[in-house]
């Protein structure tokens, strides 16, 4: 795990850790809360498209605040917006205070939105280009981490009777301790684009995805973000319905495909060497082989050991996926140029998501979940190949060594070699 050894990313990692466990906590309540007070798929549906507009309509600004503004700054700024902003989900006591909590949702992804790019536009100013696997895998393990932990919470609490008091004040703490830690992070401005004999190199947005690299990346970020959004929408109502669970059933099965995902990221950070490219190839297509399996396993059993083995196991290509896909995008970007490709990024992850959501909301009912969960898993397998044909096949070499940004250059210098 070399990437730990790099005392910044170390930090930011704990950082991360810390608020995914929160997060969980809130992004499995919510929807259980969606569903108990719409009882509809749509009014679901809902919850999440909300969630999916800002990354849209703030790429332009959030983009070039994480290609400009000091990133340590920004990031400190965004976690206390964060911990505010979970304050009126406290008024929140049924269906008729569904504006307020919708309004939460939308404020929370429109902090998330300047938060995520800036962190991935800093991630490679940190480590080497030969360590961005295990250190987008060691994010990927805090994700699932926080996942296993807070998700089965979130529904615990919820089912116990705790409600939305307790979930806000642990994800507020959850924002706080991330805070602290990151202020640990040396400034960092980033540095300016590479240039070539002496005139500046192209830095606007056409210049982001000039790479064929990078353009594979998004076309297949935006297929599997489309499956995706067909899975927040329906993995509930499949709970619900197709398993007969309660809210906490939900919050486990959800929590634990942490698990996989957490012996998968530690296999990326240490042991297993595979080029981004075709490590998101392998994912793609497991994921789909294993969601076919899920979704219609029911013909067969309805035992709750068969979908905790499953959905255990769907965690490692899940992690796997977005490691080879994160590392793609950020090593075929130029400095200066890393904070649009990664607005560009969330602009195809939502788009894909909403797309899956407003398909799930408005076929789930009239298909029927298993109809349209299969539809899923079969857009992961074309995931799989979009990926074989774009990313695997025109992959430059990647076991060659790169030499780390030496200690004594702060995060956000040209030194890095990641471009």
């Amino acid at each position: 795990m070399t990437a730990l050894r790099t005392p910044d990313f170390r930090r930011l990692w704990l950082a991360g850790l810390v608020s995914e466990t929160g997060d969980w906590m809130l992004m499995v309540s919510l929807p259980i809360l969606v569903f108990q007070y719409t009882g509809s798929t749509l009014g679901t549906a809902l919850a999440f498209l909300i969630e999916l507009a800002p990354p849209v309509l703030l790429a332009p600004l959030t983009g070039r605040i994480a290609d400009r503004a000091d990133r340590r700054r920004t990031l400190l700024l965004v976690s206390l917006a964060q911990a505010a902003a979970l304050a009126p989900l406290l008024l929140v006591h049924g269906r008729a205070d569904l504006p307020i909590l919708f309004a939460v949702i939308a404020a929370q992804a429109s902090l998330a939105a300047v938060f995520q790019p800036t962190k991935s536009a800093l991630l490679p100013t940190l480590v080497g280009r030969e360590q961005l696997v295990s250190a987008n895998s060691l994010v990927g393990l805090n994700q699932n981490v926080g996942r296993l932990a807070g998700g089965p919470l979130g529904g615990i609490l919820l089912a116990a009777g705790g409600g939305l008091p307790a979930i806000v004040a642990l994800d507020a703490a959850s924002f706080l301790v991330a805070f602290a830690l990151i202020a640990r992070l040396a400034p960092s401005a980033p540095a300016a684009a590479p240039t070539h004999d002496g005139a500046p190199a192209p830095a606007g947005w056409r210049a982001a995805v000039a790479s064929s690299r990078a353009r594979g990346a998004l076309a297949v970020l935006f297929t599997a973000s489309t499956a995706q959004g067909v899975f927040v929408v329906l993995f509930v109502v499949f709970v619900a319905r197709a398993l007969h669970g309660d809210a906490g059933e939900i919050g486990l099965l959800r929590g634990v495909q942490g698990i996989g995902a957490i012996a998968g990221g530690l296999l990326l950070a240490g042991a297993l060497r595979l080029a981004p490219g075709r490590l998101t190839v392998y994912a793609a297509l497991a994921f789909g082989v294993l969601s076919l399996a899920i979704w219609n396993a029911p013909q067969i059993t309805t035992a709750e050991p068969l979908y905790l083995a499953l959905f255990i196991a769907a965690g490692v290509p899940g992690v796997a996926l977005m490691t080879g896909l994160v590392s793609t995008l950020q090593d075929a970007t130029a400095e200066g140029q890393r904070g649009k490709v990664f607005a560009i990024a969330g602009v195809a992850a939502s788009v894909g998501e909403a797309t899956g959501m407003l398909a799930a909301g408005m076929l789930g009912d009239r298909l029927g979940i298993t109809a349209v969960l299969d539809a899923q898993a079969a857009l992961y397998l074309i995931a799989g190949a979009l990926a074989a044909a774009w990313l695997a096949s025109v992959e430059r070499p990647w076991s060659r060594p790169s030499s780390p940004r030496p200690p004594s250059s702060a995060p956000g210098s040209s030194a890095t070699t990641t471009a």
